[in-house]
């Protein structure tokens, strides 16, 4: 095939794309903007349509050695008595189990992937501005002053998207009013009683839910977490507000003796190595995801934001990668193909990611208190049924494509 494709970022992302487009048999490039991949960051939670993606790919079998495996996710209440239950897996249903993985990890064996399949990734390469876009191929600028070009370019390349302005010059991502503080500690640490099922969040009103989720393969490692409003800052700011250890630890244990004795045995020893920040933002949706010529196309992050609630903001990043490289090489060569594939893609993502802020915003319903009336019981029972989720985590994505291209 004739096409190559451009990759922009070479985060989890970009490089599952690149693998992606080398099943497919598509040759690309990754252009990164750092000096080296990236190392840093905490756990991240794949589902099992994330990782059946990862086992097609051939990345299950070599990050599962390093990775913690379980199925629910718990949520207790202030006074500490069992909430809610939301399934994150299970290997019997779905074919995998639920996985925590360090980011670096992933990233470590996805670039040894791209590197063994001979895909070139170029370090200290920043993307600044398209020059031209043609029917048939774009050629874009870097900040360095080199140019370059290919039959396709793709922002993967995360939320504040450089790629993004070709498509939207004004957007800027929405702060959200808040951010989180996690850090790592030992298992030991927390003394866990018998019977306290964990990955668990524990509620509280006045300020807020703690996150306790354990990592490493043997589970000797939590993170610990909690989120706050917050004003928004610029990178200088956040930066500075990331490197005040003394102040992340404090917010760490703001009203630990409001919390189970758990959360306060958590917070008693945070090593500052061990920190992590996160300011909240977000995309409004967008009405396209892809470039008049269709040469320009982003996903992932730098074309959708999903809330936190059911832990699916890199999993639906994957089957962005997934799903593009396999309509790509079904249309690309076709006259008119791309711009209708490329259209009924997006139509078949967003479908999907709608799908899952809705599933969040019932998450989140459960989640609040409530004071029910005698005329809303039923509604309320019907609230508190388990969710059906197969259609989340056991898609068959090659029909799901093929499904996408059969539509008018």
């Amino acid at each position: 095939m004739s096409t190559h494709v451009a990759i922009i970022g070479a985060g989890l992302s970009g490089l599952a794309l690149a693998l992606s487009l080398h099943q497919q048999r598509i040759p690309c490039t990754i252009y990164e903007a750092r000096s080296a991949p990236l190392n840093i960051g905490g756990a991240i939670m794949l589902s099992p349509n994330a990782l059946r993606i990862l086992d097609t790919l051939g990345v299950y079998n070599r990050i599962r050695p390093e990775a913690y495996s379980f199925d629910n996710l718990y949520f207790r209440s202030p006074a500490d008595t069992p909430l809610d239950t939301y399934e994150f897996g299970n290997a019997a249903k779905y074919g995998y189990s639920g996985m925590r993985i360090y980011r670096h990890v992933l990233i470590r064996e996805l670039s040894a992937m791209v590197s063994e399949a001979g895909i070139p990734i170029h370090y200290h390469k920043k993307f600044s501005r398209v020059i031209t876009e043609t029917e048939s191929n774009i050629t874009w600028e870097f900040e360095d002053g080199t140019t370059s070009t290919a039959t396709c370019l793709v922002g993967a390349d995360g939320i504040h998207s450089k790629v993004r302005k070709y498509l939207y010059p004004d957007l800027e991502p929405k702060f959200m009013n808040a951010m989180a503080v996690t850090a790592a500690v030992p298992t030991s640490q927390l003394a866990i009683p018998e019977g306290y099922n964990i990955p668990v969040t524990i509620m509280n009103k006045t300020h807020g839910a703690f996150v306790i989720a354990p990592q490493l393969r043997d589970g000797s490692e939590v993170l610990i977490g909690r989120q706050k409003r917050s004003a928004q800052l610029d990178r200088e700011g956040w930066t500075k507000l990331m490197n005040d250890k003394d102040w992340c630890v404090e917010f760490l244990r703001e009203g630990a003796d409001e919390f189970p004795e758990i959360v306060q045995r958590a917070v008693s020893n945070i090593s500052a190595e061990k920190i992590n920040l996160w300011p909240f933002y977000m995309v409004p949706k967008l009405e396209k995801w892809s470039s008049e010529h269709c040469r320009v196309v982003i996903l992932g992050d730098a074309a959708h934001a999903i809330p936190p609630s059911a832990g699916q903001g890199i999993n639906q990043a994957f089957e962005d990668v997934f799903t593009y490289a396999l309509v790509l090489a079904r249309c690309e060569g076709q006259k008119g193909g791309l711009e209708r594939g490329l259209k009924v893609w997006q139509r078949g993502r967003q479908e999907r990611v709608d799908r899952v802020l809705a599933l969040n915003a019932q998450i989140d319903k459960r989640r609040m208190p409530k004071a029910v009336t005698a005329g809303e019981e039923k509604e309320e029972e019907e609230e508190e049924k388990g969710f059906e989720l197969g259609w989340l985590y056991k898609p068959d994505f090659e029909a799901m494509v093929e499904e996408w291209l059969a539509w008018e």
